[in-house]
Parts: C-alpha cells; structure tokens; sequence
C-alpha cells in the first residue's frame, strides 16, 4: 500500500502524521510525504520546507521502521491539481490531508485544495483535523 500524507506548514500537521503513522502500521504502507510550493518562493523558504520534511521522515516515520520519501512539488497548477496528480503518478492507495479549523463560511465548505483533492483524487482521502 501507498500513502500520501500532504504537508502544509500552515496546517497543523501532528495528528495528520500520527493517523499516516497508525496507516502505514497497520497497512505495512509506503509513505510519501509531500508538500507544494510556488516556483518564485525563495531559495530559504524551499530549504526550510525541504528540512522540515526531512526531519520529519526521520524522527516520525523511519524511527518507526515505515519506509518514507519526501518531497517538494514545485507546482505549475494549483496545489490539488498537482497533489492528485503526482498520487496518480506514483500510484497511491490512500492520501492524507489536514482540515483547517473552518470559519464560518468554511464550515459549508471545505478550502479549495481540500475539496479539490477530496472531489478528483482516484483513491480514498483521509481528512483530519
């Protein structure tokens, strides 16, 4: 099994890796840790995000004995178009993306990269908040 886990560093991301965690046990899944960032971001911000992942894969998932990989998608469309799009690519069973605490206005509908991946991806995807 596969599973991609989007990273967002403005979603709190603990209890996203801890259900991609609990998956990946009880499936013996692969994970791909992915996040999306704009092409004109800066050189930093692309290191940091990179980093972060990184250390992540390490003290989550490897320390744990589940195989990772992560990676940045340098995105030419928008961020659900390009994370159903590399699940397609890699052939992923499952994606796993965090939820916002929703505004009012977001309690009737998810954000557009939420509701873009739940509406298009061909796999089961797994919010948490």
């Amino acid at each position: 099994m596969k599973i991609l886990i989007s990273y967002d560093k403005n979603t709190s991301i603990s209890n996203i890796l801890d259900k991609g965690v609990q998956r990946a046990k009880d499936s013996n899944a692969y994970i791909y840790l992915v996040s999306t960032f704009l092409p004109d971001g800066s050189g930093e911000e692309i290191a940091e995000i990179d980093a972060q992942l990184e250390e992540l894969k390490i003290d989550i998932f490897e320390k744990q004995n589940i195989l990772c990989e992560s990676h940045i998608l340098t995105r030419s469309v928008m961020p659900g178009e390009e994370l159903v799009s590399y699940a397609k690519e890699k052939g992923v069973d499952e994606i796993i993306i965090g939820l916002k605490k929703p505004s009012k206005l977001g309690k009737i509908m998810f954000g557009s990269t939420a509701q873009y991946i739940i509406l298009e991806a061909d796999c089961p995807v797994l919010c948490v908040k």
